[in-house]
């Protein structure tokens, strides 16, 4: 039984001086996907986003990286799932987190924004019901150093740890494609994150 995901909608800004940040850690997961599945992305300006169709564990998938801000990606979100009928729950949403060590992967159901603008505008545009993979870039110590923090690039070691979490996390997409969601968040939840 699968995941029933019909697109993975992967959080970031555009632009050269944003690609190598933390906060584009959502658009590296899709990177890695489309490579994985030799599918390239094109731009759609309708849908305000840079779109492949993928074959994944079997399945045809959208991979979608909005070139909208940050603080407006649900705008292709909601264009996306409009124009080709997704509901809510069919999407997934891949985004990074302050509130995960760097590194660390993991899956969710829903829930609310934690502070993350692209988040709080997926919800705003499409409701909270969406999936989401979580990367953890770790947390900087203090609110006031998240944004800088954010659109900083990692460090030489977290980006080595960064890159091991995508090629697990993308390895738990592709089961969760095949096997279903269960299966992955077994996967990747419980396999040691070192």
């Amino acid at each position: 039984m699968s995941a029933n995901i019909a697109a993975i909608i992967g959080l970031g800004n555009p632009g050269s001086e944003y690609h190598r940040t933390r906060h584009n850690a959502g658009w590296w997961m899709i990177d890695w996907l489309a490579s994985h599945a030799g599918a390239s992305l094109s731009m759609n300006k309708k849908m305000n986003a840079e779109l492949a169709q993928a074959n994944l564990g079997g399945q045809s998938v959208w991979l979608v990286k909005p070139q909208t801000f940050m603080n407006r990606s649900g705008q292709s979100m909601q264009a996306l799932a409009q124009f080709y009928k997704l509901p809510t729950e069919s999407l997934l949403v891949i985004h990074d987190e302050l509130d995960l060590p760097c590194g660390t992967a993991r899956l969710k159901r829903g829930g609310g924004h934690g502070g993350h603008n692209g988040l709080r505008s997926a919800i705003a545009h499409c409701g909270a019901d969406f999936a989401r993979l979580r990367l953890g870039i770790g947390h900087p110590g203090h609110r006031d150093q998240v944004l800088n923090y954010v659109l900083k690039p990692p460090t030489a070691n977290e980006q080595i740890e960064l890159d091991r979490c995508i090629d697990r996390a993308g390895d738990a997409l592709l089961l969760m494609l095949q096997r279903g969601w269960d299966r992955a968040t077994q996967q990747l939840h419980t396999k040691s994150d070192h």
